[in-house]
Formats: structure tokens, sequence, C-alpha cells
């Protein structure tokens, strides 16, 4: 194993960056952001603590869910999950983070980095309901850096191509989630029971 230890040999294997992508990086958000925001359903929250222990959280709700406050910020609500709020808890030692938007069928993505602040209330929140949920809190991001990222990771990986992806073998989640947690409580089949039943998909916002 030859390792990579320093940034002038890194450079050096990669080759140099190309004026377009080098000058890419804006720093407010310009029209097309904002429209490419608002046909997102799906984001990955990156995030890291004090130590740079990393976390990468999936985001999702109906298309405009993140919220534009002007050009230099946006919101994301929060939405019941599992309460373990890793991301969260990294944004208070440490407020940088990385956002990735997606659109189903665009290989491209949008990616905002910036500065997180958590907040427990605002007259936006009342904009940010859906099935009755308004949220406990929002993560602001003041934005940083913003820039459009382009698709060669989707052509490589056929991620929007159903005919390409493979047969699904893996387990069910319960019968994942027993095998990796054996001490957890529950049997296979109340783990299977809450994965399949109307329950789980109706607490989606009820928490």
């Amino acid at each position: 194993m030859s390792e990579i230890t320093d940034p002038v040999e890194l450079r050096e294997l990669l080759g140099e960056v190309a004026p377009r992508p080098r000058n890419k990086d804006r720093y407010s958000l310009h029209q097309w952001d904002r429209e490419w925001i608002a046909r997102s359903p799906f984001v990955v929250l990156a995030t890291s603590d004090a130590d740079g222990n990393c976390d990468a959280s999936p985001k999702g709700d109906p298309a405009g869910f993140v919220r534009v406050l002007d050009d230099k910020t946006i919101a994301i609500p929060e939405r019941p999950g599992n309460r373990r709020a890793d991301g969260y808890f990294n944004i208070l030692s440490n407020p940088h983070v990385g956002v990735l938007f997606l659109i189903p069928g665009r290989g491209d993505t949008l990616r905002i980095n910036g500065r997180a602040r958590l907040v427990r209330d605002a007259a936006y929140f009342d904009d940010m309901v859906v099935k009755g949920h308004r949220p406990i809190l929002a993560i602001e991001v003041a934005i940083d850096q913003i820039f459009f990222h382009c698709s060669k990771a989707f052509m490589r990986s056929a991620l929007w191509k159903p005919e390409q992806w493979p047969e699904d073998t893996m387990p069910s989640v319960a019968r994942l989630v027993k095998d990796v947690q054996p001490t957890t409580p529950e049997t296979f089949e109340q783990l299977e029971a809450y994965y399949t039943g109307e329950g789980y998909r109706t607490a989606l916002y009820n928490g």
C-alpha cells in the first residue's frame, strides 16, 4: 500500500483543475438555485462534531421542503425520526455543514456548504407544516459556498435507471435490525409488523 500524505503529491496525481470547475463556486443564491431547491424532495446533510467525527443524514419531504429565507440563508425543517439527533448535536459543537440537493431523475446535484444553527421557532415554521406537523426546530444554514455538481457519479452508478437496478436480494429491514442488533427486545415478528404495518407509515409526521 502506498499512502498519500502530501497535498502536492495528491495534486500531481489528480492533475490540475480546469478553469470552469475551479471557478464555479458562488456565495449567494441564483434564481436557478432557488428553483432547484423548490423542486428537491431529498437532501443529504453532512455534519461533524468538534473532534471531526462525521455524520451524513438523509432528509426527505414533499419537494420544496427546504425554505429559502434570503439570498444567503436556507432552512431545513425537523421531521420526527429516531431521536438520536446526531447531526443536531454535531451542529451545537461545530456549525460547519454540507447539504446535497437531489431531484429525482437528474444526475446533476446542487451543493451548499455553510454554517448552521438550530432554531426552536420562527414565523416561517407555519409555512413548513406537512400533514398537520409543524416542526419543533429547523436548521438555518448561512451559505458560504454554493455550486452545481456534474452527473458523472449518477451516470456511473445508473442510479435512476430501473432497468439496470440489481435484483433486491437484501433481507427486510426487520431481519437486518434483528441480525445486527441481536439484543433488541422485540422479536423478529414484532419488528416485521412494525416496519411493514400501517402505523409506521402514518407515524411519519407524528413521531
